[in-house]
């Protein structure tokens, strides 16, 4: 199975550009990729988790990735779905989540072994440096604004109103593609759905001022059985930093997933193998009170992200909390 095949069967791709030409590019040799994250927060959160999956199941594959955290597009604020502007943040505040973001995504790919060993990207370094009548002349001639308001971020926007600021981002996640492309030949850009129209944007600027072909894959919004949105808890988000959602936690969160939804999430939020996936599949089935897969999930999840001391300190917690529910229902 190839490494595309993988991700489709996982779940893990929901649109891709060209399927053909990306899989023949992904089965040439080592692909450079990259999937940015504009820091809006403090912390990366769950729904982020699974396009850095993404990105690492790539490295583990050959492939080189580039995350980047979104320096400057975090101080613009991208429209993609949200039905008013969102608040500007000074640039003290983004640069100080935008570290925090690069240290949490070093937890998830290596950045230290092999010719395929990630490299950050910060789109600040290069956007700092661009004036306003450079970047109008040299990208924003490439874009028409019939092609811009074809965008669908744009279209939901433009009965309640969308600025200047918010219309021109996808320009700017246009130019990251390109940039990065110039700087180390990264071909490949992995986002979230929601970002179809700025990551075609990239591709387009690309063909257009660079006469080179680029690829996107996006992963599909997650959802549960119930198609609620994934990844919130009680109206919260569930967040990747321990300081905002503790082991225990997200320990809890994943053991209490649905058993329609358990398997599913095994194929994406894991990285165990399809057919080691398939045998606890098997299990489950047979068993379900038993909730094999939701705790097989709850431990791969909250190992890849806190490690495997933080994931026995919240079972730890879990056992000693039933251990006292039985103590009080006996008592009754």
């Amino acid at each position: 199975m190839t490494i595309f095949d993988e991700l489709k069967e996982r779940g893990l791709v929901f649109q891709t550009t060209d399927e053909e030409a990306l899989k023949k590019a992904l089965e040439e040799g080592s692909l450079s990729f990259y999937s940015g994250y504009d820091p809006t927060a403090d912390s990366l959160h769950l729904g982020h988790l699974v396009p850095i999956l993404v990105c690492r199941h790539l490295q583990l594959s050959g492939h080189k990735p580039y995350p980047m955290v979104g320096g400057a597009t975090g101080l613009i604020g991208d429209p993609s779905f949200k039905d008013t502007e969102r608040s500007l943040q000074t640039k003290e505040t983004v640069q100080g989540w935008g570290a925090k973001i690069q240290k949490q995504l070093s937890r998830f790919l290596d950045f230290e072994n092999g010719e395929n060993r990630a490299v950050m990207a910060n789109n600040y370094d290069w956007f700092e440096s661009i004036s306003f009548i450079d970047f109008l002349r040299d990208v924003g001639k490439y874009f028409t604004v019939n092609y811009m308001m074809s965008k669908e971020s744009v279209k939901k926007r433009i009965e309640t109103g969308i600025s200047y600021t918010e219309f021109a981002y996808q320009i700017m996640q246009g130019y990251d593609f390109y940039e990065l492309n110039q700087k180390y030949n990264v071909t490949l850009q992995i986002g979230g759905s929601d970002q179809w129209g700025n990551m075609t944007a990239g591709t387009e600027l690309l063909r257009r001022k660079a006469d080179k072909t680029g690829h996107v894959i996006t992963v599909p919004l997650i959802t549960d059985a119930t198609g609620k949105k994934f990844g919130k808890s009680e109206g919260n988000a569930v967040w990747l930093d321990a300081d905002k959602t503790s082991p225990y936690e997200m320990y809890q969160f994943w053991l209490n997933v649905m058993d329609e939804d358990a398997v599913r999430f095994l194929k994406i939020f894991t990285f165990l193998p399809l057919d080691e996936i398939a045998q606890i599949e098997e299990k489950f089935n047979a068993a379900r009170h038993e909730r094999l897969a939701q705790k097989i999930l709850a431990k791969e999840v909250v190992t890849l992200v806190h490690g495997e001391e933080a994931y026995q300190e919240a079972l730890k917690i879990t056992e000693q909390l039933f251990a006292l529910s039985l103590i009080h229902i006996s008592e009754r």
